[in-house]
């Protein structure tokens, strides 16, 4: 299957290119957005020289544009302050949702992943050994959580870890901090923080920048298989310019001589925790998600014994209906990728 979207998407490139000429309406400069997962200065020695690429083959001066959290790339691209960016998958929905963003690439793992996994965290020395010792919920852990927008450090836990136990995670540990990847895992390995979550990819990614703090964590939970990150434009971008981008991000690492191919498999491999050549994508990819958040909302208005009952009972039916859209749509993407 990855194969045959590897193909097309090729072959779409290639046509997109010849398609797009030198007539596209580029900005002058296009601002890319990267999350933090971790601090500025390491991710940006990871994505300049793939920007300097961008630069080149599109002939317009590309800058990134860091904040200090997923919600900052967000309401970036809203007010068309972002161009272009990397997200994970529930900062991707709440762009898609509510800032003209759209789909359009996917980032493969550098061995070729679908995807990554959501983990919890803790020191290795810790007595705590599996999900049951967390979920003990006597208050007397402390617990670092994700980003409110981060899928794999918050969404993912959130439904697999609490929302599916019947835990409030307020309820259940005697502090709760939000922070990046990056934080919580030092914040594990300095036991500043009893557990936390993170993911596959960051956990990489330390192992190479922070290798001495890697050696102090151990992983005690991992989720089910989370899609790949998203790349996403905005959706008010000229067409033109969007087949450009599209042409380039497709064929980067796949198309030139073998010394070109090689600089870009080895840009690649040194963004974020490794990455392979992007594959297509479209806001499809998000369903999963949708289905994540769609559940737990309906798991906390069952739970709300404050609601009003009439306005509770619509309130879950409401997302009754979400569900049973969302999986039928999921059905018929599965059936048209299996064409």
């Amino acid at each position: 299957m990855l194969r045959k979207i590897l193909v097309a998407s090729v072959a779409a490139a290639a046509l997109l290119t010849a398609a797009s000429g030198a007539s596209a309406q580029m900005p002058k400069v296009l601002k890319f957005g990267i999350i933090s997962t971790e601090s500025s200065q390491a991710l940006k020695a990871g994505f300049d020289p793939f920007l300097k690429d961008m630069e080149k083959a599109l002939g317009v001066k590309v800058k990134p544009f860091f904040a200090p959290d997923y919600a900052g790339i967000i309401e970036g691209m809203r007010f068309d302050k972002v161009d272009i960016a990397w997200l994970g998958n529930k900062s991707a929905l709440e762009a898609v949702d509510r800032a003209g963003a759209e789909i359009f690439a996917q980032t493969v793992d550098v061995t070729g992943n679908p995807g990554y996994w959501s983990l919890l965290l803790v020191h290795k020395d810790s007595t705590i050994k599996s999900l049951k010792d967390v979920l003990t919920c006597d208050k007397s852990l402390t617990f670092g959580n994700g980003d409110p927008n981060s899928t794999s450090g918050f969404l993912v836990p959130s439904y697999y870890v609490f929302a599916k136990n019947k835990v409030d995670p307020k309820a259940c540990f005697k502090v709760v901090r939000n922070a990046s990847h990056e934080v919580n895992a030092m914040a594990v390995a300095n036991k500043q923080v009893d557990v936390a979550t993170n993911n596959t990819e960051s956990i990489d990614r330390l192992k190479k920048v922070h290798p001495k703090e890697a050696g102090e964590i151990r992983e005690i939970w991992r989720s089910p298989l989370i899609p790949a990150d998203p790349i996403v434009w905005r959706k008010n971008l000229d067409n033109d310019a969007k087949d450009k981008i599209y042409s380039f991000f497709l064929r980067y690492g796949r198309t030139g001589d073998l010394k070109k191919i090689k600089h870009e498999h080895d840009v690649l491999a040194d963004m974020s925790s490794g990455w392979a050549p992007f594959i297509a994508s479209s806001d499809l990819q998000l369903i999963p998600i949708r289905q994540m958040q769609a559940f737990r909302d309906k798991m906390k208005a069952e739970a709300n014994t404050g609601m009003d009952p009439k306005e509770k009972a619509e309130k879950i039916a409401k997302l009754d209906a979400q569900l049973k859209a969302l999986d039928e749509l999921a059905k018929a993407s599965e059936f048209r990728n299996a064409e």
